[in-house]
């Protein structure tokens, strides 16, 4: 039987009340969720017979809490992080970080963005989002490709949040959802103009009315003299998510680094 009393600090473990991080017990503060241990237990006090809780005081601790849950889902650190996976997660957004600047700086009239590999991975999210909007009409048939090449990243995205609990694979899916926007700048600022080549070989300008999304969406919509401005804005929300996902990327892996440095080999 081991003496409590001769045993370090850090090899008691406990696990945090609310997201289940488990750490050293002389913690004040969750090193996964950041809330106070203290002031935890004091929110979560029941109150005495007959007394309750000021409703300025239940709003308060009603917005924390939503608060403290977006964090978690957010920036959640796992109990114990394996030094090869956290290599090759490294090497992986190095990649998605240089890949990205390459999308970020290519210019909507170059064709290099929707000759690439990943537009390869899009097309296929693309044309399904066709069929799946079909029954809405013949506007959102034509968005639809659009629209699914965004919807399918942000599906993955909150699966991987709420449901796997990685941040890290969520960080990658948001990195997706900008390069589709990116992807689709090029399309859309080609809807007057008509010069990039379509699927199956077709020029714009030579297909059928209707054949190239993003003419037949803006002339429907009375939009098409817009569509340098929509494709730069498109390219413009698309390079601050892969911003945002490559600093997110980053803020996580160094934590996770942190855990690496102080947790028991093997």
């Amino acid at each position: 039987m081991v003496n409590q009393q001769t045993r370090k600090p850090n090899e008691f473990k406990m696990q945090c009340p609310r997201c289940d991080y488990e750490q050293a017990d002389d913690n004040t503060e969750c090193l996964s969720c950041g809330i106070v241990f203290a002031k935890w237990h004091q929110q979560k006090a029941v109150p005495r017979p007959g007394q309750s809780a000021p409703p300025a005081a239940i709003q308060k601790e009603t917005q924390e809490t939503e608060s403290g849950l977006l964090s978690t889902l957010l920036f959640h650190m796992p109990a114990k992080v394996n030094p090869i996976s956290w290599g090759a997660r490294v090497l992986l957004l190095a990649i998605l970080t240089l890949w990205g600047i390459k999308f970020i700086v290519t210019p909507l009239s170059s064709d290099a963005t929707m000759s690439s590999f990943w537009h390869l991975v899009n097309l296929p999210f693309h044309e399904a989002g066709h069929i799946f909007f079909r029954p809405f009409g013949r506007v959102m048939t034509s968005l639809g490709g659009s629209l699914m090449q965004v919807l399918m990243p942000a599906i993955c995205l909150v699966v991987f949040l709420v449901k796997t609990r990685d941040p890290f694979a969520g960080s990658f899916s948001l990195w997706w959802m900008g390069q589709n926007f990116i992807d689709l700048a090029p399309y859309i600022n080609d809807a007057r103009s008509l010069s990039l080549p379509l699927l199956g070989g077709n020029v714009g300008r030579r297909a059928p009315y209707g054949f190239h999304d993003w003419e037949f969406i803006l002339k429907e919509t009375g939009l098409i003299r817009f569509d340098h401005t929509i494709a730069r804005m498109s390219h413009g929300v698309g390079a601050l998510l892969i911003t945002a996902a490559v600093i997110w990327g980053v803020f996580l892996l160094f934590n996770h680094y942190r855990i690496l440095r102080t947790q028991p080999p093997g």
